[in-house]
């Protein structure tokens, strides 16, 4: 009689369910490396299962979990069987409140300063008489002039300079490429929402950038004929094509392959 394999048994590997994820959203091993900072090397060994090169357990759940975000699979199920492959998460000590109050060491109780406390006393005589003799002067117009008396003033206001004073600044235009020449196309590239890998080259086939944008980060092309764009982590991405927003983007999926042209915003 035979037995047949488990479920468990034909569920991919923690590597293998990487590798297929990257695969199928279209991604090499250098662009995943570029996304999520993790060195080539490394992403090849996770993906064969050899996480001897991650520096430990606790580095390889880390690198696990940003190559599967990179990817768009969900890190809980893979951490959980990486855990279970190599003897799980270790069980933080149980302290209870009883044990840290009898092992808590108290603190003797602070003796009164008396040097502190005649220099203070000492302070507050020499500010007392002070006050005496400057408010027991001339009574006049120029004397002091107590708070909710009868010949209370209002202190006057500070004048400013005219040319002290600085206008308000604009308020900024959500696209700095709006108003741009209609004969040639222009993109700007925000990574809005986190971090964002962006690949453009011109008409000519030649590489304008190739390059991971920090979130807040932009980038602006131009070109005559067309540009083309890789965008990875297409949903955290901003884009204004010829001074227009395109509000489709990472729709798709996570990496957007696009085309512009002169004009209004036309997707190729």
């Amino acid at each position: 009689m035979s037995i047949g394999n488990s479920p468990e048994t034909d569920r991919p590997s923690v590597g293998r369910a990487l590798q297929q994820a990257r695969i199928a959203a279209g991604l090499t091993v250098e662009e995943v490396s570029t996304a999520t900072r993790v060195r080539i090397p490394i992403v090849h060994a996770i993906e064969q299962d050899d996480f001897s090169r991650c520096g430990g357990d606790v580095y390889a759940r880390g690198h696990i979990r940003t190559v599967a975000r990179a990817v768009s699979l969900d890190p809980g199920p893979l951490i959980d069987r990486f855990d279970a492959e190599h003897g799980g998460r270790p069980t933080p000590t149980d302290l209870s409140a009883p044990i840290f109050e009898t092992e808590r060491i108290r603190s003797e109780p602070r003796r009164p300063n008396w040097t502190a406390a005649m220099v203070a006393a000492i302070v507050a005589v020499v500010g007392f008489v002070g006050f005496t003799l400057f408010s027991g002067g001339d009574g006049g117009d120029n004397g002091p002039i107590v708070a909710g008396g009868s010949n209370a003033k209002p202190a006057p206001a500070p004048t400013r300079h005219p040319s002290t004073i600085k206008p308000p600044l604009p308020e900024p235009s959500d696209s700095a490429v709006a108003g741009l020449p209609k004969d040639k196309v222009t993109i700007k590239v925000t990574a809005r929402d986190g971090q964002s890998w962006v690949s453009a080259k011109d008409g000519s086939g030649k590489l304008l950038e190739d390059s991971l944008l920090k979130q807040g980060e932009s980038k602006t092309f131009t070109d005559k004929q067309r540009i083309d764009l890789v965008l990875g982590n297409a949903p955290a991405v901003q884009l204004y094509v010829n001074g227009k927003e395109v509000r489709e983007i990472g729709k798709k999926g996570p990496v957007e392959r696009l085309s512009y042209t002169p004009g209004d915003p036309q997707a190729g």
